[in-house]
């Protein structure tokens, strides 16, 4: 499978494997004083899940502390993602850095603390972690770290080029799940529905949260081909594995809007929103809300996006701000700070949306361009590209992207469809 002959860019999409990657650890010392870091991954909450408390007893009863901290930092990373909590990622370093203190030389302590830094988009940091690690071994897991925190850097030939030496040691779970998000990033559905669908036959049915993610995204890609009961039974497939899994509630949900059945969509969004509370689900239970007629309990729902937001999910939050033409200064401010460090074409459509929230769409215009530069067929993106076309009076394209905007619509949220619908197309400069 050449990957780089499909795509140059590709994002994380699943956490290693608890103990994948160690070398053989010294014996640690059997003293009465434990490093302080591993004094934090051993007493940091661990939210009732019976596995991180068997393993924090077995770091502080000193039983191979080296592969239960990397075992910990591990399940603090998942935890994060399920949760939105950004705290657990500094667990999960603290972890590698116990790793580090019994078994200095053990390079999964390097893995791990470069997930982490990545999931804080300290992806300089990561970068060179990754490089460390690729040139003292060839390990898969290290080039797909690599890859990861090159592609969120928009340094897109350099990650194409560690993928394929991701692809080339071995075809597996994340080198498909990797493979399958860049046929979508390069507008090929139908090869990352398959490849989609080769992750979830080669993923371990006791990494549940993994096959729940597998499941989740073809569900996604279901929906934008308008497949609805296949997109809703990915949804429960996803769920047969993880029942209360977030991200696989919000597609629920927007699957339900997507079928103009608002009240279906409050009550699976509602529950996503509990169990995460990020900007991305909070924008979508309010959508839903209004959709169903019930503005005072949206209205609730989008004064705590307002609140937390801008740390919640910065980009997404610009998002929800351009589109909903507030604040369109905070907006831009977000999507700047964001591109800082994150040079994706994701967060370069956010700095364009906002920009051109803001009436700035010649601006606008330049970033939109390079937004689109990779094909990914993207129904905001396209929406996106629509309206900042015909604020330059480029009647022509802004038909066009909104064409392809209205054949992707299932994957817009009532908001988005409104500025759809409104119309698009200005009138020619005179």
């Amino acid at each position: 499978m050449n990957v780089i002959g499909l795509a140059s860019a590709i994002v994380l999409v699943s956490l290693v494997a608890a103990g994948c990657g160690r070398t053989p650890a010294p014996p640690e010392s059997t003293g009465p004083t434990l490093d302080r870091s591993c004094v934090v991954a051993s007493a940091a909450d661990a939210g009732n899940d019976p596995d991180i408390a068997r393993l924090q007893q077995q770091i502080r009863e000193r039983r191979d502390i080296a592969r239960a901290a990397e075992q910990v930092g591990y399940r603090f990373i998942s935890r994060a993602r399920l949760t939105n909590d950004s705290g657990y990622y500094r667990v999960a370093e603290r972890s590698a850095a116990c790793v580090e203190s019994v078994a200095p030389a053990d390079p999964a302590a390097l893995l791990l603390r470069g997930h982490a830094l990545h999931q804080m988009h300290q992806f300089k940091d990561a970068e060179a972690i990754a490089r460390r690690l690729v040139a003292m071994r060839e390990f898969v897991l290290d080039f797909g770290l690599l890859g990861d925190v090159l592609m969120e850097q928009g340094r897109l030939r350099e990650a194409g080029e560690a993928y394929q030496k991701m692809i080339d040691l071995k075809p597996f779970y994340q080198s498909y799940t990797r493979a399958a998000h860049l046929r979508w990033l390069k507008g090929d559905l139908t090869g990352a529905i398959a490849l989609m669908r080769k992750a979830v036959a080669a993923a371990s049915p006791r990494d549940r949260e993994s096959v729940a993610w597998a499941y989740t995204r073809l569900a996604s890609y279901e929906l934008q081909q308008g497949r609805f009961r296949e997109a809703a039974q990915m949804v429960d497939s996803a769920l047969g594995y993880v029942p209360e899994y977030a991200a696989a509630l919000l597609v629920r949900g927007r699957i339900e809007l997507a079928q103009s059945r608002p009240a279906s969509a409050v009550a699976a969004l509602t529950r996503a929103a509990e169990l995460n509370a990020a900007p991305e689900y909070q924008w979508a239970l309010a959508d839903a809300l209004r959709s169903a007629g019930r503005a005072t309990d949206a209205a609730v729902i989008e004064q705590r996006l307002r609140n937390d937001g801008a740390t919640g999910d910065p980009r997404t939050f610009s998002l929800y701000l351009a589109t909903r033409r507030r604040d369109s200064d905070t907006a831009v401010e977000l999507a700047r700070r964001e591109l800082d460090s994150r040079q994706d074409i994701f967060t370069i459509d956010a700095l364009a949306w906002a920009l051109a929230s803001a009436g700035r769409p010649a601006d606008a215009s330049a970033l939109m361009t390079r937004a689109l530069a990779e094909g990914t067929q993207d129904a905001r993106l396209y929406l996106h590209a629509a309206v900042i076309a015909a604020a330059n009076g480029r009647s022509a394209d802004a038909a066009r992207y909104a064409s392809r905007a209205r054949a992707l619509r299932f994957m817009l949220l009532p908001s988005e469809l409104g500025v759809l619908q409104r119309g698009l197309v200005a009138p020619p400069r005179a």
